[in-house]
């Protein structure tokens, strides 16, 4: 595996990231717990804030019971999880340096993983398909520079090398279905943590999306935006049943402007975006925020918190089938039937909480 060595992983261990975390496990899986899980078609986690301002991953079933609730260090954005090997992980909000690994039904103790000196990561990551590896996103703010870290899964998650995304901000990434290529979005937007989440060259954007051989870290092609829409940060990806790849955008243009906001493209062809009826670009205000497909259904779920919108896709014809309105949309997630979404104010599904849900929701268990 042609993968650069970095040395000075740093891991923290249980006692140090429960004083850091401020609380301790919420509790064991229980008698109740397990009646939950046995109820529920498919079992989901995501970051959330609580009202007290701390931060933690919830285990939630289809219906937004929570089952399970960890603490993090602070905010996280995007989740993966390995159906191998029952870890998960949650990943640091930009440009924030923790990664945690842990099991959604409590079965192992945390461990925190800190990006590397002139890391920091983008919030997302996946899995190898055996689990034994993780991928995350990264930034090498002095170069300038995308980076996938790669992480053994059966060595403490030590951090054994990186290779390029080759792009600019890479955010969101996933994996075929033969495990053999990740796909990456490179948001295209320069980013530097001594200036926080300031975007610093949107007049001169590089968007583009990229597939990488996963044994060599090698570039299998690459497909940057139109010219007229460089201002189109590519950001979140998935993968439907016929291993076509699914992008959503964000739009740093004027306000105005109704660009597409996501597309799809196969394996050696040319990128087709979306095109959605008017009244739909406008609800989704420019930015869409997740995106995910329901793959035995053959549906594409796409969510924007400043529209207050989500909606539902059909793969094969590209038309709308439904659409409702959703106020501060967040995470979405493939469900028994279509889609289960989130908000920040609390609602996942037909169920509200206390907590804020963050921008990503996951499934580690059945469909």
């Amino acid at each position: 595996m042609a993968y650069r060595h970095i040395p000075g992983q740093n891991l923290t261990d249980r006692r140090t990231f429960l004083t850091m975390a401020g609380a301790a496990w919420a509790a064991t899986l229980a008698p109740k717990v397990a009646f939950a899980l046995s109820r529920t078609d498919a079992t989901y986690a995501s970051a959330f804030m609580a009202p007290d301002g701390s931060y933690g991953v919830a285990t939630l079933t289809e219906a937004g019971e929570i089952i399970e609730r960890v603490p993090l260090p602070a905010r996280a954005h995007g989740m993966t999880w390995s159906s191998v090997t029952n870890r998960a992980v949650a990943f640091a909000r930009r440009p924030g340096t923790y990664a945690m690994i842990f099991a959604p039904d409590d079965s192992i103790e945390p461990i925190v993983i800190t990006s590397v000196e002139g890391r920091h990561f983008y919030g997302h990551g996946c899995f190898s398909a055996d689990g034994r590896l993780l991928y995350a996103t990264e930034n090498d703010f002095a170069g300038n520079r995308g980076m996938i870290g790669v992480y053994d899964g059966t060595d403490g998650f030590a951090r054994i090398g990186e290779f390029p995304s080759y792009g600019i901000g890479p955010h969101d990434m996933t994996l075929s279905a033969d495990g053999h290529m990740l796909v990456v979005a490179n948001g295209g937007i320069e980013t530097h943590p001594d200036f926080g989440r300031t975007k610093l060259n949107l007049d001169h954007m590089e968007p583009s999306l990229a597939l990488i051989d996963t044994a060599t870290g090698a570039l299998i092609e690459r497909h940057a935006m139109p010219d007229t829409l460089r201002q189109l940060s590519t950001r979140h990806v998935d993968i439907d049943a016929d291993g076509k790849v699914w992008f959503a955008c964000q739009y740093e243009g004027a306000r105005n402007d109704l660009p597409p906001l996501a597309g799809s493209f196969a394996r050696g062809e040319d990128i087709r975006f979306l095109d959605l009826p008017e009244e739909v670009t406008l609800a989704l205000a420019n930015y869409v925020g997740a995106i995910a497909v329901n793959r035995r259904d053959g549906m594409v779920g796409l969510t924007s918190p400043k529209g207050g919108t989500a909606v539902t896709v059909d793969a094969k014809t590209g038309l709308v089938v439904r659409q409702e309105q959703l106020a501060d949309a967040a995470g979405i997630a493939p469900a028994a039937d279509g889609f289960v979404a989130s908000s920040y104010s609390g609602t996942f599904g037909k169920t509200r909480s206390r907590v804020a849900w963050d921008q990503h929701i996951v499934r580690v268990g059945k469909l």
